[in-house]
């Protein structure tokens, strides 16, 4: 069964342009190193929560929206192998600098999952 990587990212409603040129090119590079699909959603019906909710998980401002974000691959060693080729691609060692990120990544959630359900 594939596995998912996940990420809940705030971004600045001003920003938002930016983030989605990045994505673009950061997605075309996942998927050239192997990984099967490369999606970005925003937020259209995300309400903080009493207890717990995406714009609570990333402390989310006014001025913000969130993304939720995924990315799949065939198995957990094939996600590790494409991130470590991802990670040494000198196209996107420039997004990499916290400078030139069009977000706050100290407020980023993410995390690796085994998916168990795929209908």
């Amino acid at each position: 069964m594939a596995y998912v990587d996940g990420f809940v990212t705030p971004v600045p409603r001003d920003k938002l342009d930016d983030y989605k040129k990045m994505a673009r090119e950061c997605g075309a590079v996942w998927k050239e190193h192997g990984a099967l699909e490369f999606r970005e959603s925003v937020a259209d019906d995300v309400k903080p929560g009493k207890l717990t909710s995406f714009p609570q998980a990333v402390d989310l401002k006014e001025n913000e929206v969130v993304l939720f974000s995924w990315i799949i691959y065939e198995s957990r060693a094939k996600r590790d192998e494409v991130n470590d080729k991802v990670m040494k691609d000198p196209r996107l060692a420039a997004f990499m600098e916290p400078a030139n990120m069009p977000f706050d990544g100290k407020r980023l959630v993410y995390g690796g999952f085994e998916m168990i359900v795929d209908l």
